[in-house]
Order: C-alpha cells, then sequence, then structure tokens
C-alpha cells in the first residue's frame, strides 16, 4: 500500500530540495532520517517533515504502527512553485525599486510498505 504527502509553497529552491530527495529515493525511512541529519543544508528540516509525515500517513492507512525499517521512500520529487513577488523591493538602476523575487517548491513524496514501486 502507499501513501503520501504533498508540501506546498516552501520557500527554498527547488534544485536544492530536489538534490536532498535524490540521495533519500529508495531509502528505508529509517536510513532517509539519518542521511538527511548528516547533510549540511538548511532544507533538511523539511524534506524530513515531509517523509515523517507520508510515514504517518500510511501507518493512518493500515490501522497500525509500522517500523520504520520497513517502510521504503518510492517516489521523491520537487517541483516549481510561484515565483512569488514579496511585499520587498531591490535596488535598481537610476533609483528604481525593483521587486524582491523569491523561489518556491513543492514537495512530493510516496512511501510504501514495498520496496518496489508497482
Amino acid at each position: 500500500m502507499e501513501a503520501k504527502c504533498h508540501l506546498r509553497y516552501q520557500r527554498f529552491g527547488r534544485r536544492k530540495v530536489a538534490q536532498l530527495l535524490d540521495a533519500v529515493r529508495g531509502k528505508s525511512l529509517y536510513e532517509a532520517h539519518y542521511i538527511l541529519e548528516s547533510l549540511p543544508r538548511i532544507a533538511t528540516d523539511i524534506v524530513d517533515k515531509a517523509i515523517k509525515s507520508a510515514g504517518a500517513n500510511l501507518s493512518v492507512k493500515l490501522g497500525r504502527k509500522l517500523d520504520l525499517k520497513t517502510i521504503w521512500v518510492t517516489q521523491a520529487s520537487a517541483d516549481q512553485g510561484p515565483m512569488k513577488m514579496l511585499k520587498r523591493v531591490q535596488p535598481g538602476p537610476q533609483g528604481r525599486a525593483m521587486p524582491f523575487k523569491r523561489k518556491m517548491c513543492h514537495i512530493n513524496v510516496v512511501v510504501s510498505d514495498t520496496k518496489e514501486r508497482k
């Protein structure tokens, strides 16, 4: 059985989050937690939160508590979110005010109790 977690509008760049997701794809939740703990990135907290949430969703679906070593990350992806204009300005040429853009991403994680993807 599979369970999903979608985190939307996270204020991290898609590419930086995707690098973390590549490191944990195909690993068990137990291994993924320790891999993310050892990586020196700020976005590891959000990725760890998404993986734990997907594991909790699977636990609720099955109706029993699960061992983290028996749950596998089958799919993990980060998609580009909106380049939102925040209410801030950056100095531009000739005294103009340029809008400040911040990158956002959507994180999607799918976990399963079997190692292979169906």
